[in-house]
């Protein structure tokens, strides 16, 4: 198979703000999609910047005392490493408030004005008069004038939906000042989109774009398209538009232009070491090189500036249109739009101090399809997902192996394998799940990967190798059987390693194999040393998200607090006690089946930090087998004989200890600070709590 050469772009981060888990929808299922193109051998370049310009950066500068320089820099630094934290896989980073990026803006601009592409005209434009500069539309609020919705931007209505101008909006208010605008006249300078209907109507045509995208940018056409307004007035920070005093490129004229000055910063740099990377081949027309392609990977939210003002800008300048451009829906947390009060807009820096990045790349996965659907991170599902299927499935598999490898065998694998037919079933599903990672149906690749891996797992359980061991005859079976096992786990983390390339790299430490691409999995690994086996993921706990959310929603309101606290801001009112949750309904209460436990049994449960098992007498002759976190409070012979209450209807869940049956309830801040609930004396075991 030819290599292909591929350059990926996502769409530039806006340098005012943190990277939060929303804009990882888009960054993790771009390094997926270009990990597994590097894993099939293909030359595969992700690049991204910055994007470093506009008003709002100019104004934050000056509210923090600092030059937007000095700002860009900083964000810049806490970009770069929220992306590394989650194991982004970019070739370069960079920005496009750089020299490369004012070539290219100043180019392309050029060439469109000396075709006779760019037209100016005088124009009414929103101005604060205190401030002493026009406003851009996100600085003016006022009723809109289709609906009368309030608090709405000066260029759209989030209530009904509405574009309008800014000086359409009613009761107007400058964000800057709070005083009322004024119109006043000044010169713009418009590109002429409509020059190039035919081309973009061909390209909208081409299955570059997505179907829904493409019949959504269409109904653009059903009028000539207008000119865009691609010139902003002075003060503004960016590029200054040639020839020019005080107009600048709006922002979003270099925004896109950063994906090829990034690309070319990177090529420069690698040609200085001697290697040679044509910039000129993958973005100039005509290029010689049929193999190249550029895929840019953004949210469904900025479709129309990438399929419409970008193919068009790049045409006026000669360049070669992207091979496709991809779109992706939106996040929503626990069905709800992200929220700051409830602690779910939640930062990149502060899930990762609670919580692996590896956990939420595959629950992304297993979210994400090739179409513009929006997807949903459920807080309980993702934890479930994570500890079932990474931990419960795959790691398992490794992890159940590798014990009687060392024990019995040091660490040596057979010669042979047990089930050469399962083996090649495995490594025959290459073809299958690559041509899903190829047509970004990561989802429906995750459902095909878990099934090999619950089929692993059934041969082990089958063939019950810790009770041949106990057999001296049947030893070299058992060395067959794990051997088998190993070599079903590695194919499987091949699979999974564009999703969890941090887990995949300690697999392959712990395989002592050759890096893992997708040539590999046919090869089985026989006669050969592991070496010792660690774990590789921890199960998710609850109290580490709870910590999560508590800690974003803490910043939330210290971010939004002036002066005094807010109404209805909660805070903590001692170190050991938590502010209450939200209020639910006596009917959600009323589901809850509390009822009065004895402990029967408490064991220690090995190769668990914070769990003990414990074996509950529920009345009428029943027991329940439950897996408590209560650990790190608790002597299991303290506990054998004492009365508690247990949730009784809560439903099974299956852990890689066993099935837990219910819950038992505790208080306090955790540690050895926990106090089990109990009973007044005279309740039974089974009694129901009223």
């Amino acid at each position: 198979m030819t290599s292909r050469k591929i350059l990926v772009t996502s769409a530039l981060p806006y340098a005012n703000g943190p990277i939060h888990l929303g804009h990882l929808v888009e960054y993790i299922q771009t390094d997926i999609w270009a990990r597994f193109q590097r894993m099939r051998d293909n030359e595969c370049y992700y690049i991204c910047a910055d994007d470093a310009h506009g008003t709002p950066i100019m104004l934050r500068a000056q509210q923090e005392n600092m030059t937007p320089e000095a700002l860009i820099e900083d964000m810049s630094v806490r970009h770069q490493a929220d992306f590394a934290s989650f194991n982004i896989s970019f070739d370069n980073y960079h920005s496009t408030h750089s020299e490369e990026n004012r070539f290219f803006a100043e180019s392309i601009y050029l060439a469109a004005r000396d075709n006779d592409h760019i037209e100016t005209r005088t124009i009414e434009q929103a101005y604060d008069s205190e401030a002493d500069m026009f406003l851009p539309d996100r600085f003016i609020k006022g009723n809109c004038p289709k609906c009368g919705a309030d608090d709405q931007y000066g260029d759209n209505c989030e209530a009904c939906g509405a574009t309008y101008e800014t000086t359409d909006l009613k009761n107007a208010f400058s964000v800057v000042t709070g005083s009322t605008p004024i119109k006043k006249e000044t010169e713009h300078y418009f590109f002429k989109v409509n020059d190039f209907k035919d081309t973009l109507l061909d390209y909208l045509k081409s299955g570059a774009i997505q179907k829904e995208i493409a019949n959504k940018t269409s109904e653009w056409f059903e009028e000539d398209l207008r000119p865009w307004d691609i010139s902003r007035d002075a003060p503004y920070w960016g590029f200054k538009i040639p020839d020019t005093d005080d107009k600048y490129f709006y922002v979003w004229l270099d925004a896109p232009i950063g994906y090829l000055a990034s690309f070319k910063n990177f090529c420069d740099k690698e040609n200085a070491k001697g290697n040679d990377i044509s910039f000129d081949s993958f973005w100039k027309n005509g290029s010689i090189d049929p193999t190249t392609e550029v895929h840019h990977f953004i949210g469904k939210d900025i479709a129309y500036f990438h399929t419409l003002f970008w193919p068009a800008l790049l045409t006026a300048a000669d360049i070669k249109l992207p091979t496709a451009i991809y779109c992706h829906g939106f996040l929503t947390v626990d069905g709800k739009k992200m929220s700051k009060s409830r602690g779910t807009f939640i930062q990149a820096e502060i899930y990762i101090k609670h919580l692996p990045a590896e956990p939420l790349r595959y629950y992304y996965a297993a979210k994400l399809n090739n179409t513009a659907e929006d997807i949903d991170l459920n807080l309980e599902d993702f934890m479930q997902r994570v500890n079932s299927d990474l931990v419960g499935k795959v790691v398992n598999i490794a992890s159940r192996c590798a014990g009687f490898i060392k024990k019995k065998f040091d660490n040596t694998l057979s010669d042979k394998l047990a089930d050469e037919t399962l083996f090649k079933h495995f490594a025959d599903q290459a073809e299958t799940i690559a041509e899903l990672y190829e047509a970004r149906k990561f989802s429906q690749a995750m459902r095909e990967i878990m099934a090999l891996a619950d089929l692993a797992n059934q041969y082990i359980d089958d063939k019950k190798p810790w009770v041949l061991i106990k057999d001296e005859a049947q030893a070299n079976e058992v060395q067959d059987i794990c051997t088998q096992g190993i070599n079903l786990f590695k194919v499987i983390i091949t699979y999974l390693k564009p999703v969890i390339p941090e887990v995949a790299a300690q697999a392959e430490a712990f395989l002592n194999s050759a890096e893992l691409n997708w040539s590999s999995v046919n090869e089985p690994l026989l006669a050969h040393s592991l070496n010792t086996f660690k774990p590789l993921l921890n199960r998710l706990e609850k109290s580490a998200i709870d910590d999560m959310l508590e800690e974003n929603k803490t910043l939330a309101e210290a971010q939004q607090k002036a002066g005094a606290t807010p109404a209805n801001a909660k805070t903590k009112t001692s170190a050991n006690i938590e502010p209450i949750k939200e209020t639910i309904e006596f009917a959600d209460f009323e589901k809850v089946d509390l009822r009065v436990a004895k402990i029967v049994k408490a064991d220690h449960v090995e190769g668990a930090d914070k769990l003990l098992q414990l074996t509950l007498d529920i009345g009428q002759d029943k027991t329940r087998n439950v897996f408590a976190g209560i650990k790190s409070a608790f002597d299991p012979s303290d506990l054998e004989g004492k009365m508690t209450v247990m949730v009784a209807n809560l439903a099974p869940r299956k852990m890689r200890f066993g099935v837990s049956e219910g819950m038992v309830l505790a208080a306090g801040p955790g540690g050895k600070e926990l106090y089990l609930l109990s009973p007044n004396e005279g309740a039974k075991a089974g009694m129901r709590i009223k």
